[in-house]
């Protein structure tokens, strides 16, 4: 009996893990509403992440203006729903803070500056189970510079002397990731430093997309690259 109920977890963690890589590939092929479906329905953790992952990349990348909020709301109900099964992923944690980070842009000002706390506390939670989280060191930079840069930084305990180091400890963790330096090239084009910025731009442009986030990031460089002046 023990061994028939052995066998018997043994093929559902078989079955979880193949549902899971086949989100993984729907994520990595551009597919971010199947994406979301499927961990949604398959309602594991790692599925929810996954689901939260797959919204915001959609909100993101490819949905219309009139569509973002929705998707970001359905991103962050994916984390928040992954944290009640689990209170200690930190990739929950991370995608809450994603999700409620690009929420902010489509609130009022004072409901958007009450989400600036608990975006932080998400961001120090994920680092708090994960160190070496570049995603999240890379959305904590970008929290310390949004918030300074509306001028309520002194509000949060936003620090502009941490912008950088959190954005070379991201780089250097995951040197090559290429959003990490669309981000910082963001940063430093808004700061003025277009020579700079123009640098990490290109050297976000010499590394080869591995799956549709980073071609969508890459055309963002372009773009955004163009628009120096």
């Amino acid at each position: 009996m023990k061994r028939l109920l052995l066998c018997m977890v043994l093929l559902l963690s078989m079955g979880l893990a193949q549902n899971t890589a086949l989100i993984e590939k729907l994520l990595d092929d551009g597919k971010f509403q199947e994406a979301y479906e499927a961990g949604w329905r398959l309602g594991t953790v790692e599925g929810l992440v996954l689901a939260a992952k797959a919204a915001s990349y959609y909100a993101g990348y490819l949905a219309k203006d009139s569509e973002k909020a929705d998707w970001f709301g359905r991103a962050e109900a994916a984390a928040r729903r992954a944290i009640q099964a689990n209170n200690d992923n930190a990739e929950a944690y991370f995608e809450l803070a994603r999700a409620q980070g690009r929420l902010s842009q489509y609130r009022g000002i004072l409901e958007s500056l009450g989400l600036a706390s608990g975006i932080k506390e998400n961001l120090d939670r994920t680092l708090r189970l994960n160190s070496r989280h570049a995603g999240a060191k890379v959305a904590l930079a970008l929290w310390h510079h949004s918030l300074i840069s509306k001028n309520v930084g002194w509000l949060y305990g936003a620090n502009g002397n941490l912008i950088m180091p959190l954005f070379n400890e991201a780089i250097q963790l995951e040197p090559q990731t290429i959003i990490h330096k669309v981000e910082l090239a963001g940063v430093l084009a808004a700061q003025g430093k277009k020579e700079e910025a123009r640098k990490q731009y290109e050297a976000a442009l010499a590394i080869a997309p591995k799956n549709a986030a980073d071609r969508f990031d890459l055309e963002r460089a372009r773009r955004e690259m163009a628009a120096l002046r």
